[in-house]
């Protein structure tokens, strides 16, 4: 499955940025979708991820109640709205999905289980 995320940048402490995730070749109907973030000299990490069949989603403890992960259905696109932006947010921002009926808490707490990373969006949140 291809994905594409878009719309990093540079952000200010407290800040929002809205990142977005498009499917290339298919819908995400029955996938769960991730957004993934790592920061240098980290490892990668789950950040939110949402299971389109049913809904579910998890949010990292360090972004809940600042991001929120949501859908478009008519533009086949996933977003993640990161808002009280911190400088520990600053990394690379990935997408990905799966169609193996995972779940988002899965999903999103193993990420050695992605099967393929495109292209990430660098975020920065800085003064």
């Amino acid at each position: 499955e291809h994905v594409v995320a878009s719309g990093g940048g540079l952000v200010q402490p407290g800040g929002s940025l809205r990142l977005s995730c498009a499917a290339s070749g298919f819908t995400f109907d029955y996938y769960t979708v991730g957004w993934f973030r790592q920061a240098p000299g980290k490892e990668r990490e789950g950040v939110s991820c949402i299971d389109i069949s049913n809904g579910e989603t998890y949010y990292a403890d360090s972004v809940k109640g600042r991001f929120t992960i949501s859908r478009d259905i008519a533009k086949n696109t996933v977003y993640l709205q990161m808002s009280s932006m911190k400088p520990e947010d600053t990394a690379v921002y990935y997408c990905a999905a799966e169609g193996r009926g995972s779940g988002a808490y899965f999903y999103c707490t193993e990420p050695g289980s992605v099967d393929s990373w495109g292209q990430g969006t660098s975020v920065t949140v800085s003064a």
